[in-house]
């Protein structure tokens, strides 16, 4: 028998490990998909278990290797984003994986932002909203001034990507996906780092930057492969669609974040739309992508949580609730007011089903109906302050919600003038990081 040639990717996500294979034509050979439970760092906050995660890397691209239905030729990672691996001369992480979600002290903010012109124009200039930890940039700032023993020692902040590509590569790498996503290190104007980052002296303390499309000739444990610097997830989701739609485009990616992604929008971002958490990505060939967030997954799965034990039904049934015209038809004709949308609050505490009382609801299904079209509204205010723009027809949706069939309906209900598409390309974050390789084109 043959061994098949194959590209490996590890996709990372906050939630879902996965390892997939794909052949020359990009097909999915294999998928493996865990769960690492989290574990606390030294101040109690949950992180991920970067031990954990790396172990599995490892015995998994074992097993791999030891399979002879598989030749691996090519090993890339996509993973999530705004977190950091601080690694010393030797390679090993001095800290946990921090959580990009653990509170931001602000009087350190305050301190940042009073030496490096306020939040309006730092903002502007590196397209990164103001988010605290999720500027992953900050967090190299907050263990300077925290942790200077750290610092210290410090040799290389690696984005988790880069840091799994390391793992295997021992050659520690900086890539624009990663550099590029609200992290508040790039000005996008300079095309080059913030003019802080010199000043702070972090960026002695970042890694060479590299293409996307780099690759690393590995010599492993008698076995020989070329292996990718990895990519920011939402980044790689774009990569099948920029090689193959052959029409402008917008991409829903939806997830634990759902992010819309609109690469034929040049227009700069305006302060309004950082304050409703818009922000540039970088694309695999170095372009701003623009771009709105809605932590809509988190909150979904909350809120879901929230009916299923308030009616007691089965959480999987409930989720492939159908359409159902008349429970919308009478939702709708009971919301007569307009989206209110907090100031100075992230996008997601704006929904609505979040101070609803359950029992104004006579069964779960209606109750559910009312959580979609409440996320669907604001999903759509999230959604077009990036699409006003002519060239965009169709945005394909991928992710979770991709397949909801309520969450699909409601949305192309609202969005009329778009095509609305079920993306067609599962794992599109994994697929991305291996097309993005120059191995089999």
């Amino acid at each position: 028998m043959t061994a098949i040639p194959v590209i490996a990717v590890f996709d990372i996500g906050k939630t879902n490990k996965k390892l997939l294979l794909f052949d020359a034509q990009y097909q999915v050979l294999m998928e493996k998909i865990i769960r690492v439970e989290e574990i606390t760092g030294e101040d109690g906050f949950p992180c991920d278990d970067l031990h954990s995660i790396s172990q599995w890397i490892v015995s998994s691209l074992d097993d791999l290797l030891a399979n002879p239905a598989f030749n691996v030729i090519a090993v890339n990672f996509s993973a999530y984003g705004a977190s950091f691996v601080y690694v010393d001369e030797q390679g090993t992480p001095l800290t946990p994986l921090y959580n990009y979600l653990k509170p931001f002290p602000q009087k350190l903010l305050d301190t940042f932002y009073q030496q490096y012109g306020g939040e309006e124009a730092w903002s502007l200039e590196t397209a990164s909203p103001v988010l605290g930890s999720l500027n992953s940039g900050l967090q190299l700032y907050r263990l300077k001034q925290e942790s200077p023993e750290i610092f210290d020692r410090l040799r290389f902040a690696l984005h988790l990507p880069q840091y799994l590509s390391f793992l295997l590569t021992g050659k520690p790498y900086s890539d624009m996906t990663s550099i590029g996503c609200h992290t508040g290190l790039w000005d996008f104007g300079k095309g080059d780092y913030h003019s802080w980052v010199m000043k702070e002296g972090i960026d002695q303390k970042l890694a060479p930057i590299a293409a996307s499309t780099h690759l690393e000739s590995v010599h492993y444990k008698g076995h020989q492969f070329l292996c990718g610097i990895g990519m920011h997830d939402s980044s790689a989701a774009l990569v099948p669609y920029i090689k193959q739609s052959n029409e402008p485009f917008a991409l829903l990616s939806t997830g634990t974040w759902c992010i819309t992604l609109n690469p034929f929008n040049a227009e700069p971002l305006t302060a309004a739309e950082l304050q409703a958490d818009c922000l540039c990505y970088m694309s695999y060939k170095g372009q701003p992508v623009k771009a709105s967030r809605l932590f809509g997954g988190n909150e979904y799965e909350k809120q879901l949580a929230r009916i299923v034990e308030f009616f007691g039904v089965d959480q999987i049934a409930l989720q492939n609730t159908s359409y159902d015209a008349a429970i919308i038809h009478s939702l709708r004709n009971q919301t007569n007011t307009a989206l209110q949308i907090k100031q100075n609050a992230p996008l997601i505490e704006s929904l609505r089903f979040i101070s609803c009382n359950l029992n104004e609801y006579a069964n779960a299904a209606i109750a559910y109906h009312q959580l979609m079209l409440d996320l669907i509204e604001l999903q759509c205010y999230s959604s077009q302050l990036v699409l006003p723009n002519a060239t965009v027809q169709q945005l394909f949706v991928d992710g979770g919600f991709s397949r909801n069939p309520l969450f699909m309906r409601l949305l192309q209900d609202q969005l009329k003038s778009m095509r609305v598409l079920s993306a067609d390309m599962p794992e599109a974050s994994a697929l991305g990081a291996a097309m993005a390789l120059p191995v089999f084109n």
